[in-house]
């Protein structure tokens, strides 16, 4: 019998993959505004 693929295993690291990248993206922009209300005072 041939061993079945982990399919919560894999949806558990895409999941973990988008909420990365999701968080980077933020992270990004809050230093971006950040920078942008420093430059306006």
């Amino acid at each position: 019998m041939a061993k079945k693929p982990n399919y919560g295993f894999e949806k558990r690291q895409k999941e973990l993959a988008k909420k990365a990248k999701k968080d980077e993206k933020n992270k990004r922009k809050q230093e971006e505004k950040e920078k942008e209300d420093a430059a306006e005072h």
